[in-house]
């Protein structure tokens, strides 16, 4: 027979491997939980300040195959450099809309935007805004467009513009649309007429 405080010492043991096993199982979707919410959180953009302006956004319909003009009144702060950020963000949250015509990302943004005199714009795009683009030759085009001629309409002076991703050199945006070439103002806004 089997001494009474050895099986009560199993009895113990088996209780706590069995609450270890459900707490263990309890942190591990607790883990994965905040690994769901941390890659699925929105960036944080400070709001912009400044008088509101009406600006154009050359906004794209993937289903038409167009650049539309918009109007829209945002909020413009006075330095050239910040004012192309809000402008592209400002057609960004377009995109990210729910039943938008041209769909991006809710993780794409726009890092930053340098102005290099005479008449050239960088745009440093976020890994996601790339990486998570629908592929193909129109919609990355599109949105190449989009993003050109909304800089170059609202803030004189660009004529051309490069596109980063992660402030490096990309080939492509998501396979098709060229991101090594510098992007002419004027071609860009030919081609969108066509």
């Amino acid at each position: 027979m089997i001494p009474r405080h050895l099986l009560i010492a199993v009895a113990a043991l088996l209780v706590l491997v069995v609450s270890m096993g459900i707490y263990l199982r309890h942190m591990r979707r607790r883990a994965g939980e905040l690994e769901y919410s941390a890659t699925n959180a929105l960036p944080v953009a400070p709001p912009a300040s400044g008088p509101t302006e009406t600006v154009t956004l050359y906004v794209a319909d993937d289903d038409a195959g167009i650049l539309r003009a918009r109007s829209a009144q945002i909020p413009l702060p006075g330095g050239r450099q910040q004012r192309a950020e809000e402008l592209l963000r400002a057609l960004l949250r377009i995109y990210q809309q729910p039943g938008a015509a041209h769909p991006m990302a809710p993780a794409a943004d726009i890092l930053s935007i340098y102005l290099v005199d005479p008449g050239g714009a960088v745009i440093d795009l976020n890994a996601p805004f790339a990486d998570q683009h629908r592929s193909g030759i129109l919609s990355e085009q599109l949105t190449v467009n989009s993003l050109v001629e909304t800089l170059a309409v609202n803030v004189p002076g660009i004529h051309r513009v490069n596109i980063l991703v992660e402030g490096k050199k990309r080939e492509t945006l998501a396979g098709h649309a060229d991101l090594t070439e510098t992007f002419d103002v004027t071609m860009v806004v030919q081609a969108s007429n066509q």
